[in-house]
């Protein structure tokens, strides 16, 4: 089998309204592929840098797919939470990224997003912080009625990737 191995790093996060983010993640493929080594989701630590620029994560990817096909290459995606001062936290944005299929280093940004809900809604996330979420986390990266969302862009989280492939011409897969 073809196989892809996709090393790098959840380097951080810009541009959002507050600090003091975390970010849940995840590698997405679906069809024909099957994970050899590595995982597949997890979770950054907190930070909250002092000038208010760039959050740093520095969270390792590692993982390693075999694959028939091409069809359901892998996306990365991501789940952006802010923690307040009560230890509380609050979505504040969801985002996706194509793994690239060319070999070698890539730098991605991923841009993200959250829903709007009704005046009422943002009138009590404004006071009382919390927020519509999704019910359905595919929604992410799956085009399936995310058209139908009322959304409101955040910030960007920054990826470092390095992508290897091996056995594709053995095994006749074209990217």
């Amino acid at each position: 089998m073809a196989e892809v191995h996709i090393i790098g790093q959840i380097i951080g996060a810009s541009k959002f309204p507050n600090q003091r983010l975390f970010c849940k993640w995840g590698v997405h493929a679906s069809g024909g592929w099957k994970v050899i080594s590595g995982l597949k989701e997890g979770q950054t630590q907190v930070d909250n840098p002092e000038d208010d620029s760039i959050t740093y994560w520095c969270h390792p990817i590692d993982i390693h797919f075999a694959t028939k096909g091409i069809q359901g290459w892998p996306k990365l995606h991501v789940q952006v939470y802010h923690q307040d001062q009560f230890g509380r936290s609050e979505i504040y944005g969801y985002g996706f990224c194509h793994i690239p299929t060319a070999p070698g280093s890539h730098t991605l940004e991923c841009v993200t997003w959250r829903p709007v809900g009704t005046m009422k809604d943002q009138f009590v996330q404004y006071f009382l912080g919390g927020g519509p979420q999704l019910k359905n986390p595919d929604l992410i990266y799956s085009g399936n009625d995310r058209y139908r969302l009322q959304t409101e862009t955040m910030g960007i989280v920054h990826v470092e990737v390095g992508v290897i492939l091996r056995n594709f011409d053995k095994y006749g897969v074209e990217c």
